[in-house]
């Protein structure tokens, strides 16, 4: 073991590059490498692997995906669709291009389901690209701009929910109305956010429900139930009544509200998140998902920013397209649905239903206990098998 205090070193360190290597040849010295480290250039997901060094060392805990565009393989980036291709037929893709230029070329009736993210009214810097805020009656423009190229895109039955601010929200509503149903409107909870001095601090979000057809559509009511811990259990004659006495605990399956406080904001130890400035969980979207469409169905997203709709509608068995400006969130939403084959949990999501915060144990447990029954099964599928191959 070696102990190395760089900052003796003083400019000698800065200016000697030999010495430099040297230093971060100690750093990251491990005399028994990994399977995974066998391969200098690139990783299980044909990734090219980072150089830990002094700068950018972090967490083996944090699993943020912020690789660069030079860090990605020829590979991955090749799986990334461009508006010069044929895009009438496309689904499970992510398209590299321009949402108002690139939804002109796709096929007409074909969305189930749309999911619209768009950059809120609000001053704002995505991979080197500013949104600047408008005045409301230019950001009103703006939105029946992408309305009128989404609209011939969807089915006659169709939903849309539309994502947005406080702020945002009061622009929107009164272009919604005119051009959809409006079901309701969910508000969510953020745990995070900036305080403020002078005024409350902005701890929620807008989810407009909409439809094309005010009768005609979607909604899988009993898919979104939501799994709670009875905190007092009611018994008549001795029975559990309307709540679940289990081993793992007391809980009562709910109905799902227009208020939704079981999200949690992806942060650096999660799977799924990225350095995407507003990124949505995909405990958020598998609500959307599974109330609003079918297996097979088509989900659409034209601002798919690192493509957390596009990943959770892939792990929920639905079809797929996004649209997204920046290459590199392309990349790396195209780099999480690839790891889905390894990995499709959503997280806050077990036994087909949406838990609450902080339940993580009970819901591990759980998965725990299912996987002991299926290894059982299997075992005793197998007895079977060769029993009758003996008679």
């Amino acid at each position: 073991y070696f102990v190395v205090t760089i900052s003796h070193f003083g400019n000698l360190f800065t200016n000697c590059s030999s010495l430099r290597l040297a230093l971060l040849n100690i750093v990251n010295f491990n005399p028994t490498p990994t399977k995974k480290q066998d391969n200098p250039e690139y990783d299980k997901y044909n990734n090219t692997k980072r150089r830990t060094g002094v700068v950018n060392m972090r967490s083996k805990r944090n699993k943020t995906i912020d690789f660069t565009l030079e860090e990605a393989s020829p590979e991955l980036l090749s799986q990334i669709i461009h508006p010069t291709d044929n895009l009438q037929t496309i689904s499970n893709k992510i398209i590299n291009g321009d949402s108002f230029k690139v939804m002109t070329q796709l096929a007409p009736h074909q969305v189930d389901l749309a999911l619209i993210d768009p950059p809120y009214n609000l001053n704002k810097q995505y991979d080197g690209l500013n949104f600047k805020k408008m005045s409301t009656s230019q950001y009103q423009t703006y939105t029946q701009k992408w309305i009128d190229l989404l609209k011939p895109l969807l089915k006659e039955n169709a939903s849309i929910y539309v994502f947005s601010d406080w702020a945002t929200s009061m622009a929107l509503a009164p272009i919604l109305e005119k051009n959809f149903t409006i079901q309701n409107r969910i508000t969510w909870q953020r745990e995070k956010g900036r305080g403020s001095q002078k005024n409350w601090k902005n701890g929620m979000e807008d989810i407009w429900f909409l439809t094309a057809n005010p009768s005609d559509y979607t909604f899988n009511v009993d898919q979104v139930k939501q799994r709670r811990q009875v905190v007092a259990p009611y018994r008549q004659d001795g029975v559990a009544k309307d709540w679940q006495a289990t081993k793992n605990g007391n809980f009562r399956d709910t109905m799902p509200s227009n208020f939704w406080d079981d999200i949690s904001i992806p942060y650096w130890s999660m799977p799924e998140n990225t350095g995407h400035p507003t990124q949505k969980p995909e405990k958020l979207l598998a609500k959307i998902i599974l109330a609003s469409s079918n297996p097979n169905d088509f989900i659409f997203d034209p601002f798919a920013g690192s493509g957390s709709s596009l990943v959770t509608a892939a792990k929920l068995n639905r079809r797929y397209l996004g649209i997204e400006q920046s290459l590199l969130y392309c990349a790396w939403g195209q780099y999480r649905l690839n790891q889905i084959k390894d990995d499709p949990s959503i997280q806050g999501y077990t036994d087909g239903v949406f838990w609450e915060r902080n339940t993580l144990a009970v819901q591990e447990k759980l998965n725990a206990n299912k996987g002991q029954v299926m290894k059982e099964l299997k075992k005793l599928k197998e007895n079977f098998c060769f029993f009758f191959q003996l008679l």
